[in-house]
């Protein structure tokens, strides 16, 4: 019976897969409902991240004047403005001893135990920071984010709402609009969700991906 029961989870979550697509026109009449919202931003909060770290914030912008804006340096992109709901991404700027310093603290907290028993933890963390550049900080920071991101669609796909992950836009705009310099952030990802339009043509083009075969690499 368990042995059943997993099968049909499994066979469930790969239907999920294949139903979802990149969406590229929603329907804009259709909107996701405060108890899905709010399980797919528990889902991003809950996310994992190097060291638990969680060198992110997710914009959840609800304002249609900042959508519209958006819009425009998105390139024109309709998902931005007829999506029921749009999360911009954003990355932490300053990954160095103080975010580190900032978490070991919260952990504490949450713990109830000494920050100083966390020293040894803290400076690992701390020591494979040491020697990198800030690009090379700034790129796993965005790492980090995008398996937030991952986590996101394939819980959107599970929830039967449809997602559109996307990169092109002209990320100093976004951060512009949405403030985000003055925040220590800067955008890396728009995630728009909601339900595809029903003449959306890309909802019936076939899936395309490379065969297992070449996908996986077995060592034995």
């Amino acid at each position: 019976m368990v042995k059943q029961q997993l099968l049909t989870k499994f066979m469930n979550i790969i239907e999920k897969m294949n139903w979802r697509y990149a969406t590229k026109k929603f329907d804009i009449n259709k909107k996701i409902s405060s108890e899905n919202l709010a399980t797919l931003l528990e889902v991003l909060r809950l996310s994992p991240s190097s060291y638990g770290l969680q060198p992110w914030k997710f914009i959840v912008v609800n304002n249609p004047d900042i959508r519209a804006k958006i819009k425009e340096v998105a390139y024109g992109q309709t998902q931005i403005t007829d999506a029921s709901q749009i999360i911009v991404f954003a990355n932490k700027t300053n990954i160095d001893a103080n975010l580190v310093d900032e978490y070991m603290n919260f952990v504490a907290k949450e713990k109830g135990i000494d920050v100083s028993l966390l020293e040894g933890f803290a400076g690992m963390i701390k020591g494979s920071f040491t020697g990198k550049s800030i690009g090379d900080l700034k790129g796993w920071a965005a790492c980090q984010t995008y398996l937030a991101a991952g986590n996101l669609l394939t819980t959107c796909a599970v929830l039967d709402i449809d997602a559109c992950p996307m990169e092109g836009f002209d990320r100093s705009k976004v951060d512009e609009i949405l403030g985000l310099s003055s925040l220590g952030l800067e955008s890396k990802m728009i995630v728009a969700m909601g339900y595809r339009a029903e003449d959306d043509a890309d909802a019936t083009k076939k899936k395309i991906r490379f065969p297992k075969e070449e996908v996986f690499i077995e060592i034995n």
